[in-house]
This record gives C-alpha cells, structure tokens and sequence, in this order.
C-alpha cells in the first residue's frame, strides 16, 4: 500500500492508496515546525482507527509546495514506516511530462501531478481549476505537455481579505444560494455572500473563455479541490469534477516508477 503525501500551503493530506483506489485520507493543518515525531503520533492513531498498521505501507511518495515542511515529512517516512521517501518531481519520479514555459523549475509541484493525472483520466488538451488556498487554471495540450496557466487568489483568502481590511463587515462563511438566486443583496451578509460566489463564479467563466480562445480548439474542463462541487450546481463550466486529482498523480507517478 503506498502513503501519498500532498503538502499544501494550508493543510498537508494524507492518503492510503492501492491500485489507484484511495482507501483513507485525512488532512492536518500545514505547520512547516511541525515534527516526524508529531505527524507519526496523529497518523498512527489515524491508520488504527481505520484497521490500518504502519507496516502495511510499502512506500511514501511526497508531492510539496512548502520546501519547509518536506524535511519533516521525509524523516516521518524513513524514521515510521522504513522507506525513503519519493519526492514528486525528482529521480526516480520526474514528471515525464514537457514542461513547456519560461520557467519550469517555478511550477508548483501539485499543478504537475494535477496535470499527469488529469492526462490519464482525459483526453486531448485540457484545462485544470484547483480550488486550493491560490486558485490555479492549468492548459495542458493534447499531448500532455504543460503549457501554462493563471494563478487567482483563492476564495478563502478573498473572504480573509475583505474581513481583515474592513472595519465592519463580519467574516462569513462561503455557501451556494439556495432557491434565491438574486444577485441584488438585502443585508450585509447576504450582499457579501453574492459578491464572492457570483463574483468567483463569474472569473471562473470568464477566464476559461478567454483560454478556450487563446488555444483555439476543443478543450475540456476538470476541476478539483475541495470547493469545486460549491460552484458546480450554478455552473455548466466543468466538464468533469476529480476530488482526488493530486492524490491521484502521486499514485500514477509511483506506479510507473515502481514498473520501470
């Protein structure tokens, strides 16, 4: 069983899989001070309350935006589970993909993973929405080559924004519109709620129209990410909605270097 390990800038997920299929996962707060001997206590607790053994794992495969935190997360494997860790990105999992902009040693390592999943799920040239703590619009062609992308501020830092730099608007949580589907606010909250759903819902459409132009043929569309199923009931923009696609690239990539 291999623990695929996607470190984000807010929270790091863990994940159990076998065969492609993910048996467990659960995520902790990205914390870069965070210990191998801390991590270790909360996941073992985690892989018993799930009838797993640390034994069962048979290697760690790790996939980090916060070069901070991975020195950690390799101790973990290597001290906890006996394996040294595979690091996305690097021998003897390159991404074996093009890399095709300016600066390729720039792109996060998730927006990669996402895109070798995304390939191996979908075909021809695609465009992948990570609803992350960034919010980040991937183009990769048909033959699975990056090609570039956008990167927006997530909804949450929006939300963190508009609360920590007014004196008095409260800080609200995002929620779809129920029945009323009125982009004309009656109170405060309800004029703030309209403002970041349909105001997010219009970006999303907006810049992925503009993409779909600039590539000039078919292009489908996958999101993933927490958030992605909040947008979907008042859009049709997705083509597919992939909750797992890093994890999922982690697998994959381990999996074609364990073949090799």
């Amino acid at each position: 069983m291999l623990l695929a390990i996607d470190a984000g800038n807010t929270n790091i997920v863990f994940a159990l899989v076998e065969d492609r299929l993910i048996k467990a996962r659960w995520r902790i707060a990205t914390d870069p001070r965070r210990t191998a001997d801390e991590y270790a206590v909360w996941l073992n607790q985690l892989l018993m309350l799930e009838g797993y053994d640390r034994a069962m794992i048979e290697a760690v495969i790790i996939s980090t935006v916060v070069p901070r935190a991975l020195h950690n997360l390799q101790v973990l494997a290597s001290k906890y589970f006996g394996h040294e860790a595979l690091i996305a990105g690097r021998a003897p999992v390159e991404w074996g993909i093009a890399i095709d902009v300016d600066e390729p040693q720039s792109l996060g390592a998730d927006r990669a993973v996402n895109t070798i999943a995304a390939h191996a799920f979908h075909e021809g040239d695609l465009i992948v929405i990570d609803f992350g703590t960034a919010t980040t619009f991937d183009h990769s062609d048909y033959t699975g080559a990056y090609k570039g992308g956008i990167i927006a501020p997530g909804i949450s830092l929006s939300l963190d924004a508009l609360f920590s730099a007014t004196a008095k608007l409260p800080r609200i949580a995002i929620e779809a519109p129920g029945g009323n589907l009125s982009v004309i606010g009656r109170n405060t909250v309800e004029q703030m709620n309209i403002g970041i759903y349909w105001g997010y819902i219009a970006m999303i459409e907006g810049l992925v129209a503009r993409m779909k132009a600039e590539v000039g043929r078919p292009v489908k569309v996958i999101a993933t990410g927490g958030l992605a199923t909040l947008f979907e009931q008042h859009t049709d923009v997705f083509d597919a909605i992939e909750p797992d696609l890093t994890i999922q690239g982690l697998a994959i990539m381990w999996e074609n270097a364990h073949i090799r």
